[in-house]
């Protein structure tokens, strides 16, 4: 049942868990990009440390997989991986794009494009899903959700100040758009198995799906190993190499995708998608903080702007969709108007090598 607001009773009852709902979901959104854009400062020195881009993100996405595989089948058994089975093609769909191609295409977008420039194109993904929305299951969009979206990317646009050094390239500029498609799939595809697999499982599978996938492309017989017990170099201080990729492994990838998939379960694709601009943010006030990278009066607008944006999308979840939208896992979402809620898949970011004081780091990112 559907109810205008809370009005005592059962109507009352479910106006409060709508809001609930809605409370958690914003929190595990913002959560999540502050996860993910909490690996640049970390990611980054690795790199320098003599990791390659591609094998930082294979050390990433490996090292979650062996968290997750031993995690749901000590909380989930067997029966969880049972799951899978009807639903084996949107998973692996999920590691391949989501996870996988999301990282590698940001990878080569990054080696031939200024970073902001390669990290705006990848931030498309969100006007991608509301294309995918309107044309493809031919529902309506949220108005306020389109509008967040379109203010959070010309914030964006100031954070990464797109106009410096701006050059094209075509291979670059298709790699970019190529990011920018996984990423919508990472939302599109999580919320279409939202109810049909449990979230725990889908970001394990997708994580092994994603290291196999990456495993030809990153090389990493050729990992030098040696830089995980030495002394690491992040901004004026040091911390041992493994600690660093603990931190990625768990903080930037694991509690990133799985809070980052909790929060599609009880938002909506259009309105998470809406929500990780603040990943940009977060990742430029991280860098701020960790390696003393300099932010420009128009960076620090921006990152206003993004969060006005972010605010105009979150209100576009009203109680009616949230009532109609439990706010557990595992349940599956009924949307206000057919095929509103679809599926989603994870992928996380990737940086790039080199990159001036002031702009948001590409080379370990989250998404």
């Amino acid at each position: 049942m559907t109810v205008d607001g809370p009005r005592g009773g059962q109507g009352g009852g479910q106006g409060g868990g709508a809001a609930r709902a809605k409370a958690w979901g914003l929190a595990l959104a913002v959560f999540s990009s502050v996860c993910f854009g909490a690996s640049g400062p970390f990611g980054k020195a690795l790199i320098n440390a003599g990791l390659t881009p591609l094998q930082a993100v294979w050390l990433r996405i490996a090292g979650a997989a062996l968290v997750l595989v031993p995690l749901v089948l000590m909380l989930r058994g067997t029966a969880g991986l049972r799951t899978l089975r009807p639903h084996l093609r949107p998973v692996v769909l999920y590691g391949v794009t989501g996870v996988a191609g999301c990282q590698a295409f940001y990878f080569v977008a990054a080696s031939r494009l200024p970073v902001g420039i390669a990290i705006l194109l990848e931030f498309t993904g969100p006007l991608l899903v509301l294309a995918w929305i309107r044309l493809v299951r031919r529902a309506p969009v949220h108005r306020t959700a389109a509008l967040g979206i379109t203010v959070a990317m010309i914030g964006l646009a100031m954070v990464v100040q797109v106009w410096a050094g701006l050059r094209l390239d075509a291979v670059g500029l298709a790699a970019g758009l190529g990011a920018a498609a996984c990423q919508a799939a990472y939302f599109l595809l999580v919320e279409r198995l939202t109810g049909g697999v449990d979230p725990l499982v889908t970001t394990a599978a997708g994580a092994v799906v994603a290291a196999v996938a990456l495993t030809a492309i990153a090389a990493p017989w050729a990992l030098p190993w040696d830089v995980l017990p030495a002394q690491v170099p992040v901004g004026d201080h040091t911390a041992p190499g493994w600690l660093l990729a603990a931190w990625v492994i768990v903080v930037s990838t694991v509690l990133a995708y799985l809070t980052g998939a909790a929060a599609v379960q009880r938002l909506s694709a259009e309105v998470a998608g809406a929500i990780c601009y603040t990943e940009a943010v977060a990742a430029t006030l991280i860098a701020w903080a960790a390696l003393g990278e300099r932010l420009t009066p128009v960076q620090l607008a921006g990152g206003a702007v993004v969060l006005t944006g972010a605010f105009i999308a979150q209100r576009a979840v009203s109680a009616r969709d949230l009532t109609a939208t439990p706010g557990t896992p595992g349940t599956p979402n009924t949307p206000s108007t057919p095929g509103a809620r679809a599926g989603s898949a994870a992928a996380p970011g990737a940086d790039s090598t080199d990159e001036p004081a002031g702009k948001p780091h590409a080379h370990a990112r989250g998404r």
